[in-house]
């Protein structure tokens, strides 16, 4: 078949994780209590932030936003795959894969950008103690959310478009649990130069700049901490930042893990299954990790559950 137009295919075949047929109900029942658990976990951050007047702050705005991409970033793929392991059927349609990929830029770019704003929140926290309230005012904290959904959004338009400019052979199978840009851009029959300019100038600019400005906002922290005399202070001040620091360990680590390791061995499986530990158990641990390091989460979360408050 000559290569043409987006016409002439109307389907992907998702490959999963496994095609073993005794490991599909395994599989089925993992992911599903993990996307439950994503889930209520982020819904119960959510609520907490909006029912106590206490956690009406910057930090936990943005970190309610964050629980609510968590919520929209794994949403875009696990049910697809639940889906398709439970009635065996693996097909996604071309829109339906398009969609996918603009959605899963969107939400990825989101926690780059989310990431960077909290950890900027903390450096004028700890920086510049007497300022915070005149920086982070409201309306600040409303703008900076809001320009990382136009960045995000732009961002994945543009990718998502320019792959409906890629004209596609025959029906094509993908060696994921959903749409990944990089194997979509590699099944194309037409030139992909272009393509693969803009993702690598997309992956430096959306992951590279938010990352750096996160090395920097901590480098910042750190030689601010230093300078405090007391112990006491030194642990309060490294208390406000110690879950946050440990959510961009995890994501930014087995986010650059899943590449390293997916350029090494070249296979699309291995990266499949990789990716599962930054799509789903990511934003599944995030609650986690801020709710058990946070007395004013933990408290406002025994309200919500009914239990009595010390």
């Amino acid at each position: 078949m000559e290569p043409g137009n987006d016409s002439q295919i109307s389907e992907f075949l998702l490959l999963g994780l496994s095609e073993e047929p005794e490991l599909q109900p395994l599989l089925f029942g993992l992911f599903l209590s993990m996307y439950l658990i994503t889930i209520f976990g982020n819904l119960l951050i959510i609520l907490a932030v909006r029912s106590d007047p206490h956690l009406h702050t910057p930090m936990y705005f943005f970190l309610a936003n964050l629980s609510f991409v968590d919520i929209c970033f794994t949403s875009t793929t696990v049910p697809k795959m639940l889906l398709n392991i439970q009635t065996q059927i693996k097909v996604i349609t071309y829109k339906g894969c398009i969609t996918q990929i603009y959605f899963f830029l969107l939400f990825t770019a989101l926690d780059d950008f989310l990431l960077a704003v909290m950890a900027y929140d903390r450096l004028v926290a700890i920086c510049h103690p007497l300022h915070y309230r005149v920086i982070m005012k409201p309306t600040c904290c409303a703008l900076l959310v809001l320009m990382s959904w136009m960045i995000s959004a732009l961002n994945s338009l543009l990718q998502s478009l320019m792959v409906l400019w890629l004209s596609f052979c025959s029906e094509v199978e993908i060696s994921h649990f959903f749409c990944e840009l990089n194997q979509v851009v590699q099944l194309a029959c037409s030139d992909t130069f272009l393509n693969d300019l803009v993702m690598y100038f997309a992956a430096v600019f959306l992951a590279g700049g938010p990352l750096t400005g996160i090395l920097y906002s901590y480098s910042k922290i750190v030689s601010s901490i230093q300078r405090i005399s007391s112990a006491q202070g030194k642990y309060k001040a490294f208390s406000t930042c110690a879950s946050h620091l440990l959510v961009v360990s995890l994501f930014y680590c087995t986010l650059i893990g899943v590449y390293l390791s997916s350029a090494a061995t070249q296979s699309s499986h291995s990266s499949a299954v990789a990716s599962v530990i930054y799509t789903v158990v990511t934003p599944m641990l995030n609650p986690f990790i801020y709710s058990l390091r946070n007395k004013d989460i933990k408290r406002a979360l025994k309200r919500i559950i009914g239990v009595p408050v010390m």
